[in-house]
């Protein structure tokens, strides 16, 4: 026959119970053991039975440092429990405030832009009027300034044009006036080299004698004959 289903509760029988006590606690102890051996793990186990006597089991690492391990590991763990709860609720109260002030500002938008006021009071319609009327004078008061900052500048603009014009307008008539006094010298060159040309021809025409030309004494200064321009015309003709 097969070994029947073992009922878990209390002994009742005192020996039975301490009978059962000493063959589970040996069984308990030889799978800490094996599972140790067979799995390289770490094993702690500590029994204390009813009349307070203690069992106790642990590999390698002794009891000591596996406890302290447990205890940093366990704290570090309930810390983070700890720290994550409140995280969650902080977040959580801080939703719901952001949830409550969003709704409240739509609400606002909506009566701002005229709309959703049949719930609102007469006095809470007089306080959206004054709010409005507030909010319009500032913005009038805005758009004024921008407007005053923007004609400033357009004229600050014009001034600055209008002083780069007259200095290129002055520098245009500076270049204008040495053209034409570069032209006046190059004319007046022109005419001194022309009467030199004619005088120089009409001295060597009179000092000429009969057949041919006469000489001319190297100390003797001969005079210089300028004519007018319509008499070089003639001459040359």
């Amino acid at each position: 026959m097969g070994r029947g289903k073992v009922t878990l509760k209390r002994i009742e029988n005192k020996i039975n119970r301490q009978v059962t006590f000493s063959k589970r606690r040996s069984g308990l102890l030889k799978k800490a053991h094996e599972i140790s051996v067979l799995c390289d793990a770490d094993v702690a186990l500590i029994i204390f039975s009813t009349k307070g006597k203690l069992s106790e089991f642990s590999t390698n690492s002794s009891m000591e440092r596996i406890l302290e391990r447990y205890e940093r590991l366990s704290y570090s763990e309930r810390e983070l429990t700890e720290t994550d709860h409140e995280s969650h609720g902080i977040w959580t109260m801080e939703y719901a405030k952001l949830k409550s002030r969003m709704e409240g500002l739509q609400t606002t938008q909506r009566h701002i832009m005229g709309e959703d006021l049949d719930s609102l009071s007469l006095k809470e319609l007089q306080n959206l009027e004054q709010k409005l009327d507030a909010s319009l004078k500032h913005i009038r008061l805005r758009r004024n300034q921008l407007m005053f900052e923007s004609i400033s500048a357009l004229e600050k603009k014009d001034k600055e044009l209008q002083n780069e014009n007259n200095a290129l307008l002055n520098k245009v008539k500076e270049i204008e006036k040495e053209v034409a006094r570069q032209a006046h010298i190059e004319q007046q060159d022109r005419h001194n080299m022309s009467s030199y040309r004619f005088g120089t021809y009409i001295s060597a025409t009179y000092q000429a004698g009969g057949n041919g030309l006469v000489e001319e004494s190297p100390r003797q200064a001969q005079p210089s004959i300028v004519l007018p321009p319509w008499m070089l015309q003639h001459i040359n003709h």
